[in-house]
């Protein structure tokens, strides 16, 4: 894996891993409530399946960093397709185009760098 690639791939591995952090541990404190724009009631009923969300994102950065540590471009393109398919439907179930910008297009980024390479 070339510089920029590895690059790309362990910023998107470190997205998720901040994202495990924020939904797993700090879902219903105020960093959470602000980031994602929730009520204290709705982050409090809400907890135990933003923790679930927080560990497959969690699943996806341990893939990415394997795929950097392999060093294997197969891996890192099946977890960056998965980070891409997550970050659309998130986008389009929530109706907040941000969440594409957010998760989606550094993973955009990333496996077209990485297929470039191949």
């Amino acid at each position: 894996m070339k510089f920029l690639q590895i690059f790309l791939v362990a910023l998107v591995a470190f997205l998720h891993l901040y994202f495990l952090v924020l939904e797993m541990f700090f879902w219903d404190k105020p960093k959470g409530l602000k980031t994602f724009g929730l009520t204290k009631e709705f982050a409090s009923e809400s907890k135990v399946l933003a923790a679930n969300q927080g560990l497959y994102n969690g699943f996806l950065a341990a893939g990415l960093l394997w795929s950097i540590i392999t060093p294997n471009a197969n891996i890192a393109i099946f977890f960056l397709s998965c980070v891409i398919i997550a970050g659309i439907y998130g986008a389009y179930s929530t109706k907040k185009i941000r969440l594409f910008y957010i998760q989606s297009v550094p993973a955009i980024l990333a496996i077209l760098i990485t297929l470039y390479r191949i």
